[in-house]
């Protein structure tokens, strides 16, 4: 019997892996990549008797690949917070789907152990934008006021981490960072005994936080006041920064929804571009549903993105978000 473990290679995919990773699940083989790359269960050769564990990313975006291992014989759990679709009703299949706004697979995890590795889902949602339930797990968990700072920077540059086009970009590939985690139970044990692990991306990350924020929107149509967009060049610091950039930019401005598009090319040199789309703090609704209006969008109500968004649908884009940002 095999266990593979399949996660999204952000803050909340590698968090929640690692929890479950602490609490018993040894896989003889992990799954993981860059967050957008979400078809991860795709990648999976399993068979009767073995057993996969998904963590954080969508069951709808996997579909295809679900209901082929499912037919195999093999079993699955499933945790996440994404837009599911229709799950089906297979006695091969145990999922744990939250898609409410304020959690994420991290802190469905975390309820699931009754807390025993709270301060790694403290960490992933600070990465994933939802500082005030970042707060209150650990305030639940009796986590100290002061170390905080320390788990929310931690999630962030974890988070930050995940964001490029491919490995390539990233300052560290997903599972290498999975494989340097795995011997502390608490990543404040980590954050002291690897310094050298937080110290690159710190630096990157700062630098390329910069050059963003140099940057002035853009109008994508006309009338479109609810939400502010951000187009970034053709760049590996862009790929690198672009969610990242849109949680500062939806922190700082909650009553606006803010799109950070990342320009490219596709295999065959036509123009278009990444989306990375964060609803109003104040209202966290909408985005994953503006996202799947587009070929390759997917996401949860609160932070969704695009893949790709070719430059022909940029207007289609911009009309998707004033109507639902007005």
């Amino acid at each position: 019997m095999a266990k593979i473990l399949v996660f999204n290679g952000d803050a909340d995919g590698i968090c929640a892996a690692h929890q479950l990773r602490l609490a018993g699940f040894a896989p003889d083989q992990v799954v993981t990549g860059v967050k957008r790359d979400i078809a991860l269960l795709e990648r999976v050769s399993a068979g009767a008797g073995d057993v996969v564990w998904v963590a954080d990313i969508s069951l709808d975006s996997n579909r295809a690949a679900l209901l082929r291992l499912l037919a195999a014989g093999v079993k699955i759990t499933w945790h996440d917070h994404h837009y599911a679709g229709e799950i089906p009703d297979h006695p091969g299949l145990v999922t744990h789907i939250d898609t409410a706004a304020e959690t994420c697979s991290s802190l469905i995890v975390d309820r699931l152990l009754q807390g025993r590795y709270r301060a790694w889902a403290v960490a992933a949602a600070f990465g994933d934008n939802l500082h005030e339930a970042a707060r209150a797990a650990a305030h639940a968990g009796g986590i100290a006021e002061g170390d905080l700072a320390a788990l929310r920077e931690l999630g962030e540059l974890f988070n930050y981490n995940a964001y490029g086009e491919t490995e390539a970009d990233l300052h560290l590939a997903p599972a290498q960072l999975f494989a340097r985690i795995a011997p502390y139970a608490d990543p404040r044990e980590f954050i002291a005994a690897d310094p050298q692990a937080l110290a690159g991306l710190r630096e990157c990350f700062a630098g390329d936080l910069e050059r963003a924020r140099a940057l002035q929107p853009v109008t994508l149509c006309p009338g479109l006041r609810g939400a502010a967009c951000f187009v970034l060049p053709d760049a590996a610091w862009s790929r690198r920064v672009n969610g990242v950039y849109a949680n500062e930019l939806a922190r700082g401005e909650p009553g606006r929804a803010h799109a950070v598009l990342v320009q490219g090319r596709d295999k065959d040199g036509a123009p278009g571009y990444a989306v990375s789309l964060r609803a109003p703090v104040a209202r966290p609704e909408g985005a994953d549903a503006v996202c799947r209006q587009f070929a390759s969008g997917g996401g949860r109500s609160r932070a969704a993105g695009i893949n790709w968004l070719p430059q022909s649908e940029l207007q289609r884009f911009g009309v998707a978000l004033a109507a639902a940002y007005p």
